[in-house]
Order: structure tokens, then sequence, then C-alpha cells
């Protein structure tokens, strides 16, 4: 057979040569939204690598982008890997320390950066050891008042570069394209570099039957951001594909992802179960059309069965839940449905619609606990561990690799069971499994069962010290509007609770929370819920 690189460079050439009329459909600011047919989208991306190139950009050299969805961004996603350079997209949601951490750790030499974010980024500048050049990313040539050096404007500088850079036929399919950093519990984020090879085979799986099916006639909106473990892979899948793509920009919300799905007909979607609950309340208040949709895909946390059902019920949209890591791609499981399944009755679909899913072809996964590799009963629990060509084997520069990759496997801290369909069901991430009466509770599972109760908006539990059990569980509950936080609702919900529960796994208390602190990318931050609850969780 050919040896054939898998390089992300053969993405644009079949973009433009087989869908260069159709559309990445870019929202920049409020009122102004581009429309830039792959044909364009090409010759711009291929001018943004001469471009940086003239700015000292080499193989291997690291350039971030500090940016919200949109068409530029979608230009640096190849324009700067295809030179052989890396492209680190820095999750502007991190701390200022951590963003000027992961900045140091990457080495990052030219930063790409939103005007409406360089003010921010601006401030950190003294912190930076390595960037030499501020690219900023704006529908203006004019570049803001700094005291930086080197501070360019995108369009400027595309202005002067040629279309007709040629991107280098020679590269190592297992050469870096890419960068992204986790937001680790404790400590600094970790690096996560991901090759060309891994790349374009994670988008051949994203455009499987079985998985979310990304195919030319779709018009693809991922409302999980660019700087996200790459958006989940959609936006380089899309072009792979051939497919319309909707990019959102910045300061977007429930109501603005409603009137885009709406206008441009958008048939998938995805994002975190925090921004569809938000969706959802939204498109209760005032609806909107939504028919166009023929899935959302659902991950970075569990996803309630209340919000599934709402969405399939209701609104006939099949809501589809899956599991990934930034050390992953991120995709390696969805709830998708096998032919055996048809015949389930409606809950049991809900039911099989709420797991983890089924293993992307390509990956294997495997539960494992001091006994072994765990049977598939959907009961016994273990840490699930992961190996494939799109699973990192390392991170960057970073000691940590040793804790998390052993033996040819990533070990993900999470912890699971698998049903006897081979269906991945999250229990809980390590830290936050409760141990009480030496019995193991699962948060998840608690949490999913208070936000079916139709008062809740938002529940996380969390372990409480305790000195005869050693942990119990707490549960932090957000009303929906109207609802009257008091104790008659208190215990509605814990008699809620153990109509589906063991007495031992009932919480001892339930708090009532104006909001749960969410992490950068919108799972619930425990850490943080801890240590806010402290003087209580003392008191118990």
């Amino acid at each position: 057979m050919m040896q054939t690189p898998l390089l992300l460079s053969s993405f644009i050439k079949r973009a433009e040569q087989f869908f260069p009329d159709k559309l990445i459909i870019s929202r920049t600011a409020e009122d102004t939204i581009h429309r830039i047919p792959y044909r364009d989208w090409a010759k711009r991306t291929r001018k943004l690598a001469d471009a940086l190139t003239k700015l000292g950009m080499k193989q291997g050299t690291k350039v971030g982008s500090f940016g919200w969805n949109h068409h530029r961004h979608l230009e640096a996603y190849f324009g700067v890997p295809c030179t052989g350079a890396i492209l680190h997209m820095i999750n502007i949601r991190l701390s200022p320390e951590h963003i000027a951490y992961v900045i140091n750790h990457a080495e990052d030499e030219i930063l790409l950066v939103d005007d409406n974010l360089f003010p921010h980024l601006a401030q950190l500048a003294p912190m930076l050891k390595t960037v030499k050049h501020y690219v900023i990313m704006g529908d203006s040539k004019e570049v803001p008042e700094t005291t930086l050096p080197n501070v360019h404007s995108y369009e400027a500088l595309l202005d002067a570069a040629s279309d007709l850079y040629e991107f280098p036929e020679d590269l190592d399919e297992n050469s870096p394209a890419g960068m992204c950093y986790t937001s680790a519990t404790t400590g600094n984020p970790k690096g996560v570099v991901y090759t060309h090879r891994g790349i374009v085979l994670h988008s051949y799986a994203l455009g499987l039957a079985d998985a979310m099916g990304i195919r030319e006639r779709d018009v693809a909106m991922p409302i999980v951001p660019m700087f996200h473990v790459n958006a989940w892979g959609i936006p380089f899948a899309a072009v792979f594909f051939g497919t319309t793509q909707v990019l959102a920009g910045p300061g977007f919300n429930p109501a603005l992802i409603l009137d885009l799905i709406e206008k441009e007909k958008v048939t998938i979607t995805a994002g975190v179960p925090t921004i569809w609950l938000a969706v959802l309340k939204e498109l209760e208040e005032n609806p909107r059309d939504i028919s166009s949709l023929r899935a959302i895909v659902c991950g970075g946390a569990a996803s309630p069965k209340g919000l599934i059902r709402a969405f399939e019920e209701k609104h006939g949209v099949p809501f589809i839940v899956g599991y990934g890591l930034t050390e992953t791609s991120p995709l390696v499981s969805l709830s998708v449905f096998t032919s055996k399944m048809e015949s389930l009755s409606a809950d049991e679909k809900i039911d099989i619609r709420a797991l983890q899913g089924l293993t992307m072809p390509g990956l294997e996964v495997r539960i494992v606990n001091d006994d072994g590799v765990v049977p598939w009963d959907g009961k016994t629990m273990g840490e699930l561990t992961i190996k494939g060509p799109w699973i990192a084997s390392e991170y960057y520069k970073d000691e940590r690799t040793a804790e998390a990759f052993k033996d040819g496997w990533l070990y993900t801290g999470d912890i699971a069971v698998m049903t006897e369909d081979g269906y991945l069901k999250l229990m809980d991430r390590t830290a936050d499994l409760i141990k009480s009466g030496g019995e193991w509770i699962s948060s998840v599972d608690l949490e999913n069962a208070l936000m079916t109760h139709e008062a809740v908006f938002e529940a996380a539990v969390i372990a409480v010290p305790h000195e005869k059990w050693q942990e119990r569980p707490l549960a932090c509950v957000v009303l929906k509007d109207g609802q009257k936080a008091d104790d008659p609702m208190k215990k509605e919900l814990l008699d809620y609770l153990g109509t589906q529960f063991a007495k031992l796994w009932i919480p001892d208390d339930i708090v009532f929370m104006a909001e749960i602190p969410k992490t950068s990318v919108g799972k619930f931050l425990k850490r943080v819920l801890r240590k806010q609850l402290s003087e209580q969780l003392k008191e118990v």
C-alpha cells in the first residue's frame, strides 16, 4: 500500500477542490456575521501561513491562539500546523496566573489574540517570557494603542501576504500539530500535544455513522469553544467533509445559540450540559424553530435524564451523550443506539442516552480495580483506562506523566462501570467518589437523580467528613425560578431520592444555593464548593 502521510493540509485541498462554495458562517461581533466560502477561506489560510512565516514562524514554532469561535481561529487551526508549526489553543477562561503559565510552559513565540481580549492579555505581557509578536484578530486593520512592541493587525498582515504559499508535503504525520492544556484540579494545567495523524484519524471517526456522522450536508455549530480540546474536533472534521460551519463568536448566550440554530438551519451542535440546561430554559420561555437539528451532542459532564427527555420527547431532537478528555482528542464514546435497542421502551432509551456510551472504533477501553479488569455487569466499579491512535501518550514536559500513562494505557482518574452491552457509565472522579461505611457512593448518580425533579435546575453532591461513616454526601441545589428554598422543599427532595436509592446513599443534608461554581468549561467545581462550605462541613 502507498505510504501516504496523514496531514491536515490534505483537508484544505479537499475542501477547496470539492466544496469551494460551501460556507463558513462566522460571527465576530454582536452585529457582524461573515459568510466565507471554503474557496476564500483556503486562500486566507495560505496567506496566514505566509504572513506568520515572515514573522519568524518555522517548523516546531509554538503559536498561541487566544480567541473565540470564528473564521480567523479556523484559519489558524490549519494555517499554523500545516507549515509544521504547532498551534497552542489557550483557554481564555483560565486564571491569569495559569494563562501566563501555559504560554511560558509551551514557549509560545507568536500570539493570535482577539481584539476584545487583547487588553486582558496585555496585562500579562510582563510575565510572558518567550512571546515575540502579538497579532490582533479583528475586523479592523488598526492595532490598539499599546506600549507593547511588535503588535500587528491580522487583516493587515493578510493583505501583505501571498495566497500562493505552498504547505510542505514532507512533514512526518506523527509531528505535532496542536496543543491544549487541561484545567487540572490541583497544580498547574497539564499540556497535551496532538499530532497530524491523531487529528486526521479522529476526524474520520467523527464522520462515522455510529459516531456524530458529520457529513457534507450538515450545518455544524460547535458551542464548545475552539480553545477547548479542538472544539471536540468538529472544525477539523467539518473542513474534511465539506460541512457548512457556524461559528458563534464572542459573548454567545442561550438566546443567540437558538437564534443561530433557527436562522442558519443548524443540523448538529455540541456543548456541555450547563449550556443545554440554559438553552432549554430559554427555549421554553421564548420558543424557536429548532426542527433542523438532527442531533445535540453533550459531553464534559454527566447529563441529567430530565434534560435528555425534554429535548428528545418534547422537542424531537436526539440528545447524544459522549465522553472524552483533553488527553483523548477528545472523542472516546457516544450514547448511540445499536439495532437491538430499537425495540426498547422510551424510558429504557432515555436510560441508554444518559450513559457515556459505546466506545468508538479504533479505541480500546477497560475498567480496572485492585482485582484486575472488571466484569461487564453494570455494577463493579474501577478506573477507566484507554488506548488508541488519537490518545495522548504523555503530558508535555510534565512529571505527572508517570501517574497517568502506564503500560501503554491512559489512566483517566474516572471511576466507571461497564454495562452488559459494553456501554460506559461514569460513576465519579476518583477525587469525588464518596466512601461511606465501606460503601462507595456515586455523587454523579445522586446529582442526575436530583436534576430530574421538576423543581431543580442544577445539583452537585460533595463528600462531608463524618466521624462514624468516614464520609457522607451533602447535596448543593439550585432551584428553578419561582421555587421556594425551605424545609418542606428539602424534605420533598430527600424523599424523592429515597424512592431511588438505598438509605445509605441519601444525603445527610441539602444546601440551597443561588449558583454552583463551575470550571472554565462548565463542569461543577467541587473543590471550590467544598471550600465555600467548609464552615458548614465542620459543623456537620
